[in-house]
């Protein structure tokens, strides 16, 4: 199994509840670009006949003020692409916004702020001791060096507990984002309801429990053409 159908796997089974349920709020009107959701910050976000005027007063305190640095962002989207690279099916993580997305849930949820910064830190410092830079600024090769051990929490050292414990927190955000967009959603192959034709009860069915249909019930209910 790859690591994509993996990451898929995470995304509709085993992400933490609280966040997709968080993550649905931001459906409610399909925007012009690849996401579901209208883009985090714009004011059709807020809108909506499912919205009620503290759900609507809540977003826009959110989206009033910024959260990460444009350092931190630019580390969440080089992580998120390791997570979710592009491949011949769909774009990757930020090509879906998920950096943005992310943007917006530590400050909805408030608890992932210290995690997911703390984190950042993390990242940076261990990048530091081994590269002497910033891990924005390593080549891909150290940064997923770096990644491998922080990744695969049974194979990690003990000393790389708070990396796995970022990373863990990144991977659940990540997928969670992007597949909640159009991307994501066409990624899965998920088509949702779609119309079908029913021509009735099989045959060998009917004839098992010595009932049939008329004529009339053929043509009004059973039979499609």
């Amino acid at each position: 199994m790859d690591r994509r159908k993996y990451l898929k796997i995470i995304g509709v089974g085993s992400l933490s509840s609280s966040v997709l349920l968080d993550a649905c709020k931001l459906s409610d009107k399909k925007p012009a670009d690849n996401s579901t959701a209208p883009a985090a910050g714009s004011a059709d976000a807020a809108a909506g006949p499912a919205r009620q005027p503290e759900e609507i007063e809540h977003y826009k305190n959110v989206i009033s003020s910024t959260f990460f640095t444009e350092h931190e962002m630019a580390t969440i989207a080089i992580l998120s692409d390791i997570i979710i690279p592009k491949d011949d099916v769909s774009g990757n993580a930020t090509e879906a916004k998920v950096p943005d997305f992310i943007e917006f849930i530590v400050k909805d949820m408030p608890h992932y702020q210290v995690p997911v910064r703390g984190g950042l830190r993390w990242l940076d410092r261990e990048s530091q001791i081994r590269f002497q830079k910033n891990f924005k600024d390593c080549d891909n090769v150290q940064r997923i060096q770096i990644v491998d051990d922080i990744a695969y929490p049974r194979k990690a050292k003990p000393s790389m507990s708070q990396g796995v414990s970022f990373f863990n927190t990144m991977r659940d955000l990540v997928c969670t984002g992007f597949y909640t967009t159009e991307i994501g959603i066409k990624d899965i192959g998920y088509a949702g309801n779609q119309p079908n034709q029913w021509n009735g009860v099989p045959d060998d069915v009917l004839k098992q429990y010595g009932v049939a249909y008329t004529e009339k019930d053929m043509k009004e209910c059973a039979s499609y053409t």
